[in-house]
């Protein structure tokens, strides 16, 4: 199946990396904050283009299950930064949006495959 995902789900990764740069420059909270947001952040992108590589239709199934459930926790990581205003609400809202957009492709992508 070749979209455009793994090339989107790279820019997603990019934007969260820069992200965490910026929390990572303060202390406390949003530094253990980042630290979740870029395993799961990065994750993604990651899992999408092991699943480009997969063997059989079950196998890509699996494989994209994983970037599914990352990208539902990256949204959650995000917010929560939102929420609790270490990050304004405005900046994070393209991000958001982008992730529940990949949340969805992704469902979609994995329910297609379940038939």
């Amino acid at each position: 199946m070749k979209t455009d995902l793994p090339d989107r789900t790279f820019a997603f990764a990019k934007r969260i990396v820069k992200l965490s740069q910026t929390l990572e420059e303060l202390h406390g909270v949003p530094q253990s904050l980042s630290r979740q947001l870029i395993r799961s952040g990065m994750s993604v992108g990651a899992n999408v283009e092991e699943g480009q590589g997969s063997q059989s239709r079950k196998d890509f199934r699996l494989k994209y299950n994983i970037p599914c459930k990352e990208a539902r926790e990256t949204l959650y990581w995000l917010r929560l930064l939102a929420e609790t205003e270490i990050v304004p609400h405005d900046r994070l809202q393209p991000m958001m949006d982008e992730c529940n957009e990949l949340v969805a492709i992704l469902t979609s992508i994995v329910k297609k495959l379940r038939d």
